[in-house]
């Protein structure tokens, strides 16, 4: 979308003759602000402000001023002053409307944001309605205004000033030019202690030099009691103004604001599971999660530390509205502070383990929810827990709500683990083949290479084969890294296991639709189990005692079971219910070395042929239900090298694209079990939506791997692996092909937990059958 400017010349310099000396500039100075809507947007305004007949001074201050607007608030904020005004101007004269062009530059670099700059147009539209005297002499001082008071303020100063002077003409005047004492009394009286815009700076410098990243922060208007910080979208969003606490300065709370939310940011890998939990119990896991992440951050900055001790630790004088919130206070300080005490011994105990624990699990929100679901269980034992009402009302001034723990936004979350800094973000760059053949390559760069060049188009070698054919590697993610329980110490070690997501080579499609044709009678029976799991939509569910509405049959047979003299069936009632399966399942398949071995009376296929089958049958039987699925795959070289393949994403369709990577599994390396199931809830389950989540493992061994002698080892921490899956809310389920596994597989999935199959031929049959029976 390009705009020409000469579309609109004629109109404008016709009605403000002064700028055909100046328009081209103003036009091509705005246009390095804008994009082309912005600018059309723009040049409309300027047309519609000729149209209204106003004067030029109107046209004029409107081209000049409003790039400077947007170059505060953004472009989107242009319909919306210019729809202002055009409303404003029923009421008031173009002079006026001219002011308010001059005086938004003003407003919005010290508001700062675009949702306070339509607050403040719409407030000179309410001082319009009620008080249209005071409009100009507001608008000629609305620097020194929004200097000393935030918008909220300003509101209460001009609303008072609209009251006391409904009826008096010059008053409204004298008192919105700050030429009277009860104006200027007003105004110390609104007037707060530290304004957002005059830290805005500091806080960004004191954020970047913590972490080495950028935060986006935002102020918001704080104007009712009680109002909280709080994160959406990765946005800090912090009062307008704040005043000192307890000797603690503005600058410092702003400070201790944000370095808190921004410690959720950076320590929260994934959200808390907050579905079977009452709002009282979701507030204290957030208490608890606050005191681990604040943790997080003090040990790698300590002065941060003293910092939130002072705004925990204050003279909190006053009547208070239930006993219970003085020690809750308390709690908040001891968990920060390890010097601190409760007064309690049942609550010091639980603050002593927190302390002792959280060094080898403070990388785990999980262990948030337990310990807050416990401190909960103690104010409720005692019949002293008090009402969320008050417990929102915790006076701890610099924490937020606590939203940002909960939230489900799977593409956020996303986003915030593969988050990384600037500069050290890898660059790809696509080039032709003409650049990629004259450019000196670097031997020695590995796969974490500054910068990376990709050539768009098949580059062949003088053989006729592509170097891509020949060179070319599949791309492995960034570590992730996790722990592992050692049973021995009874300790996690904290980011002991570092797994690579990696893309195994593609092999023929056609192989994949060569085994569906070749199970064509499995497939068969597999259709029809389709069909009865497939979702019905809205179901009748008839003889119910408490249903919804009269079955009309139902009741006709109870009538004449009574005039029969005998007792009816009370049963007479049905329900309208929306049947629909709310599911995510995850087929994570064991592509160790020993997936090679050949089978014995299965002509000559191999474990792994066997396991391709049984994926490519499962695939279609879920495609048919409707379900999300995922198909990924591992095998580690010790700790330091877990491999995790992904042959189909959840968004993913059972294309060509799948099938290939289907077709070219291969198999190599040994088991290590407990990693690749927290690889795969934490990195791919956790972001889902769905209410069920299901982790389906298919394997031929027990856990093993190369670094590890101790067979019990790699055993216990699959079993606690199987534990964290559960608190998160995902199901873990075992197919395993190993006949002795009943020494093991109980013991780590638990009873009815796990299948074992004798006969491996069975293997493409069996496991669309065992996930439908699982989902029913």
């Amino acid at each position: 979308m390009s705009v020409s400017v000469d579309e609109f010349r004629e109109q404008l310099e016709s009605c403000a003759p002064e700028l055909r000396d100046t328009l081209d500039g103003i036009v091509h100075e705005a246009s390095r602000l804008m994009s082309s809507q912005g600018l059309a947007d723009y040049l409309a305004g300027a047309r519609g402000f000729c149209e209204l007949g106003r004067g030029k001074d109107l046209v004029v201050t409107y081209l000049e001023e409003m790039p400077a607007v947007v170059r505060e608030c953004g472009e989107d904020v242009i319909r919306d002053c210019v729809s202002a005004a055009m409303k404003l101007s029923s009421m008031t004269s173009g002079a006026v409307l001219a002011l308010l062009f001059a005086s938004l530059p003003t407003a919005a670099r010290r508001l700062g944001d675009p949702e306070l700059l339509r607050a403040y147009v719409a407030l000179v539209h309410r001082l319009a309605s009620r008080a249209p005297r005071g409009v100009r002499p507001m608008l000629e001082h609305v620097d020194e205004l929004l200097s000393k008071v935030t918008l909220t303020g300003l509101r209460q100063w001009v609303d008072f000033g609209a009251e006391a002077y409904r009826s008096d003409l010059a008053g409204q005047a004298r008192y919105f030019a700050l030429e009277t004492e009860d104006s200027r009394a007003m105004l110390r009286k609104v007037r707060r202690g530290t304004l957002f815009v005059d830290v805005q700076r500091k806080l960004n410098f004191y954020l970047r030099a913590l972490w080495g990243r950028d935060f986006f922060v935002r102020p918001t208007i704080a104007d009712y009691e009680g109002f909280r910080p709080y994160i959406e979208h990765g946005v800090l969003h912090v009062p307008d103004a704040v005043d000192a606490v307890g000797g603690v300065g503005g600058l410092d709370l702003y400070r201790a604001m944000v370095a808190h939310m921004a410690a959720h940011l950076v320590y929260t890998p994934r959200p808390q599971e907050g579905a079977p939990l009452a709002p009282a119990q979701r507030w204290f896991v957030g208490l608890v999660e606050d005191a681990r992440v604040e943790r997080c951050a003090v040990r790698r900055f300590p002065g941060l530390r003293k910092l939130w001790r002072d705004l925990l630790d204050l003279e909190r004088p006053g009547p208070v509205e239930h006993e219970s919130l003085p020690v809750i206070e308390r709690v908040a300080l001891a968990l920060l502070d390890p010097e601190a005490e409760v007064g309690d011994s049942e609550l010091d105990a639980l603050v002593r383990r927190f302390h002792e624990e959280i060094d080898a699990r403070e990388d785990e929100p999980e262990y948030a929810w337990h310990l807050g679901l416990e401190l909960h269980n103690v104010f409720a034992r005692r019949r002293a827990l008090p009402s969320l009402r008050i417990l929102e009302k915790l006076r701890v001034p610099y924490r937020d709500d606590n939203r940002v723990i909960w939230e489900r936004d799977a593409e956020w979350w996303a986003q915030q683990v593969a988050y990384v800094p600037e500069s050290q973000r890898q660059v790809r760059k696509y080039v032709s083949a003409v650049d990629m053949a004259f450019e000196v390559d670097v031997e020695n760069a590995g796969d974490d290479a500054q910068e990376v060049w990709v050539c768009r188009d098949e580059f062949f070698d003088d053989d006729g084969v592509s170097f891509n054919e020949k060179l070319g590697k599949e791309p492995v993610s960034e570590p992730f890294h996790y722990h592992e329980w050692d049973y021995r110490v009874q300790l996690y070690r904290p980011d002991w296991v570092t797994v690579y997501e990696r893309r195994q080579h593609r092999g023929d499609p056609e192989a994949i639709d060569a085994i569906l044709v070749e199970h064509k009678p499995v497939s068969f029976r597999i259709r029809r189990i389709i069909d009865r799991l497939r979702p019905q939509g809205l179901i009748r569910e008839r003889k119910l005692e408490d249903g919804d509405e009269i079955d009309i049959n139902a009741a006709v047979d109870a009538m004449v079971e009574l005039r029969a003299g005998r007792s009816p069936d009370p049963r007479i009632t049905y329900r309208n219910v929306i049947r629909r399966r709310d599911l995510a399942v995850v087929i994570l398949l064991d592509l160790s070395e020993s997936t090679n071995d050949e089978i014995e009376g299965a002509e000559g296929k191999t474990v792994l042929d066997l396991t391709r089958e049984a994926c490519a049958l499962v695939a279609t039987a879920i495609e048919g239900i409707g379900d999300a699925y995922a198909i990924h795959g591992f095998a580690s070289d010790g700790r330091h090298d877990v491999h995790y393949y992904r042959f189909k994403d959840f968004d993913q369709r059972l294309d060509d694209e799948v099938k290939s990577r289907l077709a070219g599994m291969r198999g190599g390396l040994s088991t290590r079990m407990g990693a690749a199931l927290r690889h795969a809830a934490m990195a791919h389950l956790a972001r889902r939506s769905e209410k069920h989540r299901l982790v389906l493992l298919v394997t031929d061994g027990e856990p093993a791997d190369i670094d590890e002698r101790d067979p019990q080892y790699l055993r216990v921490d699959t079993k606690k692996a199987v534990e964290e899956l559960h608190t998160m809310g995902v199901v873990t389920y075992c197919l395993t092909l190993d006949p002795n596994a009943d020494q093991y597989v109980q013991r780590i999935f638990g009873p009815s937990h796990y299948t074992i199959i004798d006969h491996v031929q069975r293997l493409p049959e069996r496991l669309p059958l065992l996930f439908a029976s699982l989902t029913r």
